[in-house]
C-alpha cells in the first residue's frame, strides 16, 4: 500500500544540509553567533549539530504525518539519528529507504512503516510479527541468542534475497553489538507468514507470532522485499532503556 504524503525537500537533502561539518563545530545557522547549544533532558545534554538533527527529524516526521499513522515520533527520531551515523559510515548502500517497526504498539497494530527518503512518502504501512517468546499482543522481551524465539532490536542493513521455506525471504544483518549482531546465524530474515494479516487478526486477539522473524503479511512481502533489499536502513525500536543507553550506533 502506498500513502503519499509528498514533500519540498527529500529527508536525504534535509540529513546532509545538517550533517555538513559547519554544524558538527556548534552553529545551528549561520547567522547564529554562538557555538554550542545545549538542550536540557532528563539525562543528558545535546550539542547543536545533534539539535539539529534532532529538528531535522522532527521536520520530516510532521510533514509526512507519521503521527498520523501511528509511529511514535521516539521511533522516528532513534531510526533517523541512526541511519545518519550508518549513511555517514558508508554501512549503508541504498539510502533512500529507512524501515522503522515500532514495538511500542500493538501486534494488532500496523505497525512497520516503510519511508522513502528520497521522494518523501511513506510507501508502505502494515501488520508485522514479533517473536512468540517476546510476548503476547505487545513485545516485552529480547534477545540476541540463539533458539530464543525472540525479537532483537536495533539497527540492521538489509542484503540479499533468497527462496526458502517461506517463499521469497530477505537477509537481515544486525549491526547493534550484543543486541542484534547474532541475527545471522539465528537465521533471522524477513518474510512472509498466512499468521499476519488482516485475516488472520479478525479471527484472533493478536497477531500471529515467529521464531524471532519480522513476518509480514504473505500478500505483500514481494513489494516490501523488492522494496528494502541490498543495503537499506531496517530499525527495530522499543523503548528499552538498556539498548537506547548502550547502542553503540546511537551513543557512539
Amino acid at each position: 500500500m502506498k500513502l503519499s504524503a509528498p514533500l519540498s525537500v527529500s529527508c536525504i537533502s534535509l540529513l546532509f544540509v545538517f550533517s555538513i561539518p559547519n554544524y558538527a563545530g556548534g552553529n545551528i545557522s549561520r547567522n547564529n553567533p554562538e557555538t554550542i547549544i545545549k538542550a536540557r533532558t532528563k539525562n543528558n545534554s545535546i550539542t547543536a549539530h545533534e539539535f539539529a538533527e534532532k529538528k531535522a527529524a522532527i521536520q520530516f516526521y510532521d510533514s509526512l504525518q507519521l503521527e498520523r499513522y501511528g509511529l511514535s515520533k521516539q521511533a522516528w527520531v532513534y531510526a533517523f539519528k541512526g541511519y545518519g551515523r550508518l549513511l555517514k559510515k558508508g554501512t549503508i548502500s541504498n539510502p533512500d529507504f529507512i524501515t522503522n517497526w515500532d514495538f511500542s504498539l500493538s501486534s494488532r497494530r500496523k505497525r512497520l512503516f516503510i519511508i522513502d527518503l528520497k521522494e518523501g512518502v511513506l510507501v508502505t504501512n502494515t501488520y508485522v510479527a514479533h517473536g512468540r517468546k517476546s510476548g503476547t499482543e505487545y513485545a516485552r522481551k529480547f534477545s540476541n541468542k540463539n533458539s530464543s524465539h525472540q525479537s532483537s532490536l536495533g539497527f540492521y542493513v538489509t542484503r540479499n534475497t533468497y527462496y526458502g521455506e517461506h517463499g521469497l525471504s530477505l537477509r537481515i544483518e544486525g549491526l547493534d553489538r550484543g543486541f542484534n549482531d547474532n541475527a545471522g546465524r539465528r537465521n533471522i530474515v524477513i518474510h512472509g507468514s498466512d499468521y499476519v494479516g488482516d485475516d488472520f487478526i479478525q479471527g484472533n486477539s493478536f497477531m500471529g507470532r515467529s521464531f524471532g522473524c519480522p513476518a509480514v503479511p504473505a500478500e505483500e512481502t514481494t513489494d516490501i522485499v523488492n522494496t528494502i533489499k541490498n543495503g537499506s536502513c531496517f530499525f527495530i525500536y522499543y523503548p528499552e532503556k538498556k539498548y537506547l543507553a548502550k547502542s553503540k550506533i546511537l551513543n557512539g
